[in-house]
Protein backbone atom coordinates (compact mmCIF):
# COMPACT_ATOMS: atom_id res chain seq x y z
CA UNK A 1 0.00 0.00 0.00
CA UNK A 2 2.90 2.28 1.24
CA UNK A 3 4.39 1.64 -2.07
CA UNK A 4 1.78 2.30 -4.14
CA UNK A 5 0.55 5.96 -3.09
CA UNK A 6 4.24 7.18 -3.58
CA UNK A 7 4.39 5.87 -6.85
CA UNK A 8 0.81 7.90 -7.37
CA UNK A 9 1.90 10.59 -5.53
CA UNK A 10 4.84 11.22 -7.35
CA UNK A 11 3.43 11.13 -10.56
CA UNK A 12 1.14 14.00 -8.93
CA UNK A 13 4.15 15.98 -7.85
CA UNK A 14 5.72 15.64 -11.33
CA UNK A 15 2.65 16.18 -13.66
CA UNK A 16 1.70 19.10 -11.34
CA UNK A 17 5.48 20.45 -11.39
CA UNK A 18 5.44 20.19 -15.18
CA UNK A 19 2.46 21.95 -15.48
CA UNK A 20 2.55 24.67 -13.23
CA UNK A 21 0.74 23.88 -10.25
CA UNK A 22 3.43 23.48 -7.76
CA UNK A 23 2.46 20.12 -6.25
CA UNK A 24 -1.04 22.07 -5.28
CA UNK A 25 -3.18 18.21 -6.23
CA UNK A 26 -4.83 17.20 -3.56
CA UNK A 27 -5.60 12.68 -3.64
CA UNK A 28 -8.56 11.92 -2.22
CA UNK A 29 -8.68 7.94 -2.15
CA UNK A 30 -11.59 6.26 -3.46
CA UNK A 31 -12.63 3.61 -1.28
CA UNK A 32 -16.24 2.02 -2.48
CA UNK A 33 -16.84 -1.51 -2.08
CA UNK A 34 -13.29 -1.74 0.18
CA UNK A 35 -12.52 -3.14 3.67
CA UNK A 36 -12.24 -0.56 6.74
CA UNK A 37 -8.70 -2.60 7.19
CA UNK A 38 -7.55 -1.66 3.57
CA UNK A 39 -8.33 2.31 4.19
CA UNK A 40 -6.86 2.30 7.19
CA UNK A 41 -3.98 0.42 5.77
CA UNK A 42 -3.78 3.77 3.40
CA UNK A 43 -3.68 5.95 6.53
CA UNK A 44 -1.57 4.30 8.08
CA UNK A 45 0.95 4.87 4.58
CA UNK A 46 -0.20 8.73 5.17
CA UNK A 47 -3.65 8.70 2.96
CA UNK A 48 -5.86 11.15 4.44
CA UNK A 49 -8.44 11.97 2.04
CA UNK A 50 -10.92 9.76 0.98
CA UNK A 51 -14.24 9.64 -1.30
CA UNK A 52 -17.34 7.03 -0.81
CA UNK A 53 -19.95 6.84 -3.32
CA UNK A 54 -22.85 6.02 -1.05
CA UNK A 55 -24.29 7.49 1.82
CA UNK A 56 -25.20 4.67 3.88
CA UNK A 57 -21.95 2.70 2.84
CA UNK A 58 -19.43 5.92 3.98
CA UNK A 59 -21.80 6.13 7.34
CA UNK A 60 -20.80 2.63 8.20
CA UNK A 61 -17.30 3.08 7.44
CA UNK A 62 -17.01 6.43 9.49
CA UNK A 63 -18.13 4.95 12.65
CA UNK A 64 -16.11 2.01 12.42
CA UNK A 65 -13.93 1.25 15.16
CA UNK A 66 -11.04 1.16 13.19
CA UNK A 67 -11.86 4.02 11.58
CA UNK A 68 -13.76 6.22 13.62
CA UNK A 69 -10.95 8.22 15.94
CA UNK A 70 -8.61 8.84 12.68
CA UNK A 71 -8.41 12.39 11.19
CA UNK A 72 -9.56 11.42 8.16
CA UNK A 73 -11.21 13.54 5.61
CA UNK A 74 -14.30 12.77 4.23
CA UNK A 75 -15.18 13.67 0.71
CA UNK A 76 -18.94 12.68 -0.68
CA UNK A 77 -18.44 12.01 -4.75
CA UNK A 78 -21.67 9.96 -5.65
CA UNK A 79 -24.84 11.02 -6.50
CA UNK A 80 -26.72 12.61 -3.61
CA UNK A 81 -30.72 12.44 -3.84
CA UNK A 82 -32.28 14.95 -1.09
CA UNK A 83 -33.50 12.84 1.20
CA UNK A 84 -30.31 11.36 2.07
CA UNK A 85 -28.80 14.95 2.92
CA UNK A 86 -29.63 14.62 6.42
CA UNK A 87 -27.55 11.22 6.85
CA UNK A 88 -24.73 12.48 4.97
CA UNK A 89 -24.23 15.45 6.65
CA UNK A 90 -24.39 13.44 9.79
CA UNK A 91 -21.45 11.79 8.96
CA UNK A 92 -18.12 12.57 11.43
CA UNK A 93 -15.04 14.22 9.85
CA UNK A 94 -17.23 14.94 6.54
CA UNK A 95 -14.85 17.33 4.84
CA UNK A 96 -16.74 18.20 1.48
CA UNK A 97 -19.38 16.72 -0.75
CA UNK A 98 -18.56 16.75 -4.64
CA UNK A 99 -21.64 16.45 -6.33
CA UNK A 100 -24.10 19.14 -5.58
CA UNK A 101 -25.72 19.26 -9.04
CA UNK A 102 -29.48 21.44 -8.54
CA UNK A 103 -30.79 24.17 -6.51
CA UNK A 104 -32.93 22.00 -4.03
CA UNK A 105 -29.78 19.30 -3.48
CA UNK A 106 -27.96 22.38 -1.91
CA UNK A 107 -30.85 23.66 -0.18
CA UNK A 108 -31.33 20.67 1.68
CA UNK A 109 -27.82 19.98 2.28
CA UNK A 110 -27.85 23.48 3.64
CA UNK A 111 -30.19 22.81 6.19
CA UNK A 112 -29.23 20.02 7.15
CA UNK A 113 -25.89 21.33 8.03
CA UNK A 114 -27.20 24.10 10.43
CA UNK A 115 -29.12 22.14 12.08
CA UNK A 116 -25.80 20.32 13.31
CA UNK A 117 -24.67 24.22 14.71
CA UNK A 118 -21.58 23.22 13.46
CA UNK A 119 -18.50 26.21 13.68
CA UNK A 120 -17.44 25.53 10.13
CA UNK A 121 -18.99 25.39 6.86
CA UNK A 122 -19.34 22.45 4.69
CA UNK A 123 -17.10 22.58 1.53
CA UNK A 124 -19.30 21.85 -1.53
CA UNK A 125 -18.57 21.22 -5.38
CA UNK A 126 -21.05 21.91 -8.06
CA UNK A 127 -21.01 18.58 -10.44
CA UNK A 128 -20.81 19.39 -13.73
CA UNK A 129 -22.35 16.55 -16.59
CA UNK A 130 -19.58 17.85 -18.88
CA UNK A 131 -20.20 15.18 -21.46
CA UNK A 132 -23.78 15.24 -22.27
CA UNK A 133 -23.96 11.47 -20.72
CA UNK A 134 -27.46 10.11 -19.76
CA UNK A 135 -25.42 7.82 -17.71
CA UNK A 136 -23.69 10.30 -15.80
CA UNK A 137 -25.25 13.06 -13.10
CA UNK A 138 -24.49 16.52 -12.73
CA UNK A 139 -26.20 19.69 -13.78
CA UNK A 140 -25.89 20.92 -17.54
CA UNK A 141 -22.69 23.06 -18.36
CA UNK A 142 -25.06 25.98 -18.88
CA UNK A 143 -26.69 25.74 -15.43
CA UNK A 144 -23.10 26.23 -13.78
CA UNK A 145 -23.49 29.89 -13.01
CA UNK A 146 -26.48 29.71 -11.51
CA UNK A 147 -26.37 26.68 -9.53
CA UNK A 148 -23.00 27.80 -8.34
CA UNK A 149 -24.45 31.66 -7.36
CA UNK A 150 -27.66 30.30 -5.54
CA UNK A 151 -25.17 28.21 -3.40
CA UNK A 152 -23.20 31.82 -2.81
CA UNK A 153 -26.29 33.76 -1.85
CA UNK A 154 -28.40 31.24 -0.25
CA UNK A 155 -26.82 28.40 0.95
CA UNK A 156 -24.60 30.67 4.17
CA UNK A 157 -23.60 26.76 5.89
CA UNK A 158 -22.00 25.59 2.48
CA UNK A 159 -18.45 26.87 1.21
CA UNK A 160 -18.17 26.96 -2.12
CA UNK A 161 -14.69 25.47 -3.22
CA UNK A 162 -15.27 24.78 -7.18
CA UNK A 163 -16.10 22.35 -10.15
CA UNK A 164 -16.38 18.50 -10.29
CA UNK A 165 -16.93 16.39 -13.24
CA UNK A 166 -16.35 12.46 -14.36
CA UNK A 167 -15.06 12.75 -17.61
CA UNK A 168 -15.63 10.45 -20.78
CA UNK A 169 -13.38 7.54 -20.38
CA UNK A 170 -13.74 6.42 -23.86
CA UNK A 171 -11.44 9.89 -24.98
CA UNK A 172 -8.27 8.96 -27.41
CA UNK A 173 -5.97 10.95 -25.51
CA UNK A 174 -3.67 11.01 -29.06
CA UNK A 175 -5.87 12.44 -30.74
CA UNK A 176 -5.66 15.71 -28.27
CA UNK A 177 -7.04 17.30 -24.76
CA UNK A 178 -10.14 15.71 -23.10
CA UNK A 179 -13.09 18.24 -23.86
CA UNK A 180 -14.34 17.91 -21.07
CA UNK A 181 -11.72 18.89 -19.11
CA UNK A 182 -11.16 21.77 -21.83
CA UNK A 183 -14.69 22.62 -20.71
CA UNK A 184 -13.83 22.65 -17.01
CA UNK A 185 -11.57 24.99 -17.37
CA UNK A 186 -13.91 27.63 -19.59
CA UNK A 187 -17.01 27.38 -16.75
CA UNK A 188 -14.15 27.68 -14.69
CA UNK A 189 -13.35 30.87 -15.87
CA UNK A 190 -16.66 32.05 -16.71
CA UNK A 191 -17.84 31.74 -12.72
CA UNK A 192 -14.69 33.65 -12.22
CA UNK A 193 -15.96 36.56 -14.24
CA UNK A 194 -19.59 36.72 -13.84
CA UNK A 195 -19.57 35.83 -10.17
CA UNK A 196 -16.51 38.05 -9.06
CA UNK A 197 -14.46 34.88 -7.84
CA UNK A 198 -10.90 34.90 -7.00
CA UNK A 199 -9.51 32.27 -9.88
CA UNK A 200 -7.08 30.85 -7.34
CA UNK A 201 -9.98 30.23 -4.38
CA UNK A 202 -11.50 27.89 -6.88
CA UNK A 203 -10.67 23.89 -7.54
CA UNK A 204 -10.92 21.82 -10.32
CA UNK A 205 -11.91 18.33 -9.66
CA UNK A 206 -11.22 16.18 -12.97
CA UNK A 207 -9.26 12.68 -13.25
CA UNK A 208 -9.62 9.31 -12.00
CA UNK A 209 -7.22 5.87 -11.81
CA UNK A 210 -6.97 6.43 -15.77
CA UNK A 211 -6.32 9.92 -16.29
CA UNK A 212 -5.33 11.73 -13.49
CA UNK A 213 -2.07 12.80 -14.84
CA UNK A 214 -3.95 14.05 -18.06
CA UNK A 215 -6.40 15.95 -15.67
CA UNK A 216 -3.62 17.79 -13.82
CA UNK A 217 -2.51 18.90 -17.12
CA UNK A 218 -5.55 20.62 -17.63
CA UNK A 219 -6.21 22.37 -14.34
CA UNK A 220 -7.33 19.70 -12.16
CA UNK A 221 -6.54 20.39 -8.46
CA UNK A 222 -8.31 17.06 -6.88
CA UNK A 223 -8.06 14.00 -8.33
CA UNK A 224 -10.37 10.81 -7.22
CA UNK A 225 -8.14 7.79 -7.35
CA UNK A 226 -9.65 4.24 -6.91
CA UNK A 227 -8.66 1.03 -8.17
CA UNK A 228 -4.93 2.25 -8.65
CA UNK A 229 -4.40 2.17 -4.99
CA UNK A 230 -7.00 -0.05 -3.97
CA UNK A 231 -7.17 -2.89 -6.54
CA UNK A 232 -10.08 -3.60 -8.71
CA UNK A 233 -13.30 -3.61 -6.57
CA UNK A 234 -15.87 -6.50 -6.47
CA UNK A 235 -19.43 -5.55 -5.88
CA UNK A 236 -22.08 -8.42 -4.55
Amino acid sequence: MSSTLRTILDKIASTSQRHGTNGAVRLVAVSKTKPPELIRAAYDAGQQHFGENYVQELVEKANHPLLCDLDIRWHFVGHLQRNKAKLLASVPHLWMVETIDTPKLATSLNSSWSNLALPQKLKVMVQVNTSGEESKHGCPPEGTVELTNHILQSCPQLDFTGLMTIGRLSHDYSQGPNPDFELMHQLKLKIVDQLGLLEEKVELSMGMSADFEEAIAAGSTNVRVGSTIFGTRTYN
